[in-house]
């Protein structure tokens, strides 16, 4: 008997009198040490599938249909038995465990609210419960650990903390909610394997939510593709992949960043160039803040980038990509000439600056996160004509459209607010935002990794054609190989704030030199 089962699962929520069905008619088992993913783009409805188990949606949601978890119906049981079953019999992982971790709260007291919540263990026990899980999911002196917060873990601390409060009751069903999509390629192939282990040593079943195929191909024994809240496809995932029968599914597997860029002309004009450019933050203590040592983020960079030219910069987090590409944009201090269209910017004043900005742009990896929800979708892209003026005193509405529609976006949205756009969408406003201003470097910091395969897909291909179009010199930040190399004439790879390894692109993937560049390549799902 299956441990989980799903029947005719249909859920809708009620918004201005009326109700959006998400999911339509769901059905589909778990059983005991067996992994089954779901996969699909956003909006598919997978996530809202996996919170229906526990009933976890709001008082805006309706549900019909059955959920049993060991014979138990989840969708009309009473408060007492979800309160029993949520985070003790099925355990939650979600995708950002910076916003699912309490940063006011150190680990030992979150891992412990837990286990006293659920099981009563509290004081010495408690702590020695807390520190075998640290253990169980690989932290390093996890008594040390106890009284860290959140943010002072990396983010594959973070995840394999939230791994260790999932596992803390002995769930016997673990739904993992895309929790390796902001991780490096090496960190997700340790939280995967991790995963693996546990799940195979604990005996539970393992709902694995993804967008991402060679994640799926790697972890799952079943797979369930979803597209418009419906399952369209299902079953075992070496039969899937083989043999894709729906035409979605298909779309999917073909969705990779595939290509490489147009070829860089010999004689095509250096835009930014640095040498051997040093960041070091320092460390003060004392009263009277005395330098007691340096954080070493960036130890000795040479970039080049011409017009035209992609240069990708991989590594690990913390490994110092970020802060390189802030530094030669002027928006944090370093050690070191920089040079942006042959001169050096490095001692240049705020005022003088200003005049280069328009110049250098860049573009985040949320854009959520960077475009203001109060602004409309005009105001957010015209922004920095305000600041650097117009050319030739145009209407701003004329320019934003144009723009709009270089980047593929429909004009008549520009009186729209952020959470009216898709994931995709927002991130061609933030690019449109930068492209307005017709810059000559563009800063692409993890651009695609929050993004589904298929919007991955139409990101790099608008990013290349711009780039043609426009002869735009790139920085292109990502942990996401496969679409490093769709993008990169020349690659850089970095770790723990050195440059390991650097040359072209085909020379980085087919011949690399390093074993640190090895890891990394190997960690790619296939």
């Amino acid at each position: 008997m299956s441990i989980l089962e799903v029947k005719d699962l249909r859920v809708g929520f009620r918004q201005d009198g009326q109700t959006f069905e998400a999911v339509k008619g769901v059905s589909f088992s778990l059983d005991r040490g067996e992994t089954v993913a779901l996969v699909g783009e956003s909006g598919s409805g997978k996530s809202v599938t996996a919170l229906s188990t526990v009933a976890m949606l709001g008082e805006s949601a309706s549900v019909s249909g059955s959920v049993t978890y060991d014979g138990q119906e989840m969708v009309s049981a009473d408060e007492k038995l979800l309160q029993k079953v949520r985070g003790n019999d099925i355990s939650f992982i979600f995708q950002e465990p910076m916003t699912s971790l309490n940063p006011l709260h150190t680990l030992e007291k979150q891992l412990g609210e837990s286990l006293a919540l659920h099981q009563g263990i509290v004081g010495d026990d408690a702590r020695s419960r807390i520190v075998d899980l640290l253990v169980k999911v690989g932290i390093r002196d996890p008594e040390e650990r106890l009284k860290s917060y959140p943010h002072q873990l990396s983010g594959g601390q973070r995840q394999r903390v939230m791994i260790a409060m999932a596992l803390a009751n002995k769930p016997d069903i673990l739904i993992a909610d895309e929790p390796t999509t902001a991780l490096d390629v090496t960190i997700q192939a340790q939280i995967l394997e991790l995963l693996a282990d546990l799940k195979k040593s604990e005996g539970m079943g393992l709902l694995f939510i993804t967008h991402d195929l060679g994640i799926v191909r790697q972890i799952a024994d079943r797979v369930c593709v979803m597209k418009d809240g419906e399952i369209v496809e299902a079953g075992l995932v070496s039969e899937i992949f083989a043999n894709p029968q729906h035409d979605y599914t298909k779309t999917l597997l073909s969705a990779r960043a595939v290509g490489a860029p147009d070829p860089v002309s010999d004689d095509a004009d250096v835009v930014a160039q640095t040498d051997e450019l040093r960041i070091w933050f320092p460390i003060q203590r004392g009263l009277l803040r005395r330098t007691v040592g340096h954080i070493k983020a960036v130890n000795s960079a040479s970039v080049t980038v011409r017009a035209g030219e992609t240069l990708g910069i991989v590594g690990e987090s913390g490994s110092g990509k970020t802060t390189l590409a802030l530094a030669i944009m002027r928006l944090i201090g370093s050690e070191g000439p920089i040079r942006f269209q042959g001169n050096d910017i490095r001692n240049l004043k705020t005022r003088e600056l200003r005049a280069l900005r328009k110049d250098m742009q860049i573009v985040f990896q949320d854009p959520f996160g960077s475009l203001s929800p109060r602004m409309t979708c005009e105001q957010i892209i015209a922004e920095g004509l305000g600041v650097h003026g117009k050319p030739d005193g145009r209407d701003t509405r004329v320019l934003v459209g144009e723009v709009m529609e270089e980047v593929g976006l429909d004009p008549a949205t520009m009186d729209r607010y952020p959470h009216e756009f898709s994931g995709g969408q927002r991130q061609r406003i933030a690019i449109a935002r930068a492209m307005i201003l017709r810059p000559k470097l563009l800063v692409l910091d993890e651009p695609t990794s929050a993004l589904d395969m298929t919007v991955q897909v139409q990101i790099v291909d608008l990013l290349r054609n711009l780039q043609k179009k426009y002869d735009l010199a790139y920085l292109f930040i990502s942990h996401d190989l496969d679409v490093v190399r769709a993008m990169s004439h020349k690659i850089m790879v970095m770790k723990q704030g050195d440059v390991v390894e650097t040359g072209t692109a085909s020379e980085i993937f087919e011949a690399p030199k390093t074993d640190y560049t090895k890891e990394l390549l190997a960690a790619v799902p296939a």
